[in-house]
């Protein structure tokens, strides 16, 4: 939109010194001023065809006739000078417009257009020689713009490329490195379990026959080594227990996580931490559930938002639930349907007992999430080996 008004300026301010003579005898040039209004009309729906090269071509093509059918000089009237700076812009919005070929194709129309209106002119052959080496001049300059642009695009394209191979690799070893530890983690406590456990438990049933083969059956010394086996069969269990669990990753591991993918995905991440988020005790799959949540509203929002920054607010109130809340700024009016990714988060937090909700206002997209927190007791794995 601000490419359509600056080129819109450009030509009112030429059109205006172009058309000015016309307004002397009106009656005589009504026609001329007919044709004005004629290529504004193409200029405005011109828009309409950017994304059909084949349709914005033949509108450049439209343009250039007209403003030859206008400023043709017959009669007594003769070219102005200024119809050269209306083609100049025609040939200046096609380079940016239109790929290589139909560039040259617009290119060459104006040249000849150009050629044609000087040499049917009362111009100087001084004049007509500057305006044809001013306009070749004019033509290098636009085939050299274009030929960098496009040089420009592709090693544009080839970076985005790399880019997001680099991400998917970054990722990838991240995910290698989280299945390494997990499965590390699972072998130590098996190797505690079926180690350290087994003996500990046949310790105790030594210390229990022992204790049933003295003559006595109250011995204090072996009843406290037989509680200080148990206490430790007990820890051992604990121990096994949290080694077998997911890692517990806490706010702290989410915001870790969240500042990763602002590093990779170039985009700007503001945090406000309420009283009580940081104590909060969020399991893994928990703090992995919230930024796979706040990843996807990342996601939407590089999509649907030419803004890259965006505010998180974490907050646990009562100490029962832990919310997140995503803000970003946009600017369309139209509603973000929600798709596949919002959809499948949704789902993954309610089996957590929490929810998923979106909201669009006026200015700002708010993505809005809640799991309810567990007691540190209940963090452990039911199936883990006792």
């Amino acid at each position: 939109m601000k490419s359509f008004f600056v080129w819109l300026t450009f030509y009112l301010v030429v059109w205006g010194a172009s058309i000015f003579p016309l307004f002397e005898d009106l009656d005589q040039h009504i026609w001329r001023l007919l044709g004005v209004a004629f290529f504004f009309s193409l200029f405005f729906i011109t828009p309409l065809f950017k994304e059909n090269r084949q349709y914005l071509t033949i509108s450049f093509c439209l343009q250039i006739g007209i403003v030859a059918f206008i400023f043709f000089p017959i009669e007594t009237y003769n070219v102005n000078q200024f119809v050269l700076f209306i083609f100049v812009l025609l040939m200046a919005e096609a380079t940016e417009r239109l790929p290589v070929k139909q560039m040259v194709i617009v290119h060459l129309l104006s040249f000849l257009a150009i050629m044609v209106t000087f040499i049917f002119g009362s111009v100087s052959l001084m004049t007509f020689l500057f305006n044809i080496f001013f306009i070749i001049i004019v033509l290098a300059g636009f085939i050299f713009y274009k030929s960098r642009y496009v040089r420009y695009q592709y090693l544009l394209s080839q970076y985005e490329k790399l880019s997001s191979e680099f991400r998917t690799l970054k990722r990838r070893i991240v995910r290698d490195e989280e299945s390494a530890r997990q499965e590390e983690r699972h072998m130590i406590g098996q190797e505690i379990h079926d180690s350290v456990g087994h003996k500990l438990t046949s310790l105790i049933m030594q210390l229990e026959a022992y204790r049933i083969q003295l003559e006595t059956k109250d011995s204090p010394h072996v009843d406290r080594l037989k509680k200080l086996a148990d206490e430790s069969l007990e820890e051992t269990r604990r121990a096994v227990k949290t080694y077998k669990q997911k890692e517990v990753g806490g706010l702290q591991g989410v915001m870790r996580l969240i500042r990763k993918l602002e590093l990779e995905s170039f985009i700007r991440v503001h945090f406000s931490v309420n009283h009580g988020a940081f104590a909060a005790p969020l399991t893994g799959e928990q703090s992995f559930t919230i930024y796979r949540a706040v990843q996807e509203g990342l996601t939407n929002m590089m999509k649907h938002s030419k803004t890259r920054e965006a505010q998180i607010t974490f907050d646990a109130p009562g100490g029962s639930i832990f919310r997140f809340e995503m803000t970003n700024p946009v600017k369309h009016t139209h509603n973000i349907k929600e798709g596949y990714g919002l959809i499948s988060m949704r789902e993954r937090l309610e089996k957590l007992g929490g929810g998923l909700e979106t909201q669009r206002h006026e200015k700002q997209f708010i993505l809005r999430g809640w799991v309810r927190l567990k007691e540190r007791g209940d963090r452990h794995d039911s199936s883990a080996s006792s």
